[in-house]
């Protein structure tokens, strides 16, 4: 069946989005077809303003102004502690949790030669410079448990002075979680971050 020519574009553009098909497109599409056009102009407005939003000029993530709701506040920006993220939702689960109360740096991705990512691609060089111009003196790595990941934070480790406390944040068996449903990378993770109990 050939559909009408708006409804294609908005089902192809739609499909950009990762993690949606065809399928799942046109259900979402046709539900916004029943939107009135006063809702359909509050979405469209909403889509384009995402035009104007920024970087944050010291973490890296998105914001309306040159500083992020976090960096514009004085004792987050005064910790002592930064917490270097991947990516902008590794940020925001992070931040959702409530338990950190430093600031965040953004590395948007891990080390990867053979795509050609190295230092200069990813935002280690600011990194670097932010953590000595700012005095801070621990950094808390929470990227992700890969092959790319551990050369990220190895590259980091290396090119920090020696004063300054480098964590990784733990990785593991989650809660009400079962041995014989993990992968063998969780389980040697969990080892490795064991801890002696009292």
């Amino acid at each position: 069946m050939e559909l009408p020519e708006s409804l294609k574009t908005a089902v192809s553009q739609m499909t950009k989005i990762p993690g949606v098909g065809e399928k799942t497109a046109l259900r979402q599409i046709l539900t916004i077809c029943r939107w009135d056009k006063e809702q359909l102009g509050a979405l469209g407005k909403s889509l384009i303003n995402l035009g104007n939003l920024a970087s944050c000029g010291i973490c890296g993530f998105y914001t309306d102004e040159d500083l992020c709701q976090v960096c514009s506040n004085e004792a987050r920006r005064e910790h002592e502690s930064i917490c270097v993220v991947e990516t902008i939702t590794d940020f925001i689960a992070i931040e959702n949790s409530q338990t950190f109360k430093g600031s965040y740096h953004i590395l948007g991705g891990v080390l990867n030669p053979l795509l050609g990512i190295g230092p200069d691609e990813l935002r280690i060089p600011e990194l670097i410079k932010r953590i000595i111009g700012e005095g801070k003196k621990e950094i808390i790595l929470a990227v992700n448990p890969s092959v790319e990941g551990d050369a990220t934070c190895s590259y980091i480790h290396q090119e920090l002075p020696e004063d300054i406390k480098v964590e990784r944040i733990g990785f593991g068996i989650p809660m009400g979680g079962s041995l014989e449903y993990l992968d063998s990378l969780t389980i040697s993770k969990a080892l490795e971050n064991r801890k002696r109990l009292d």
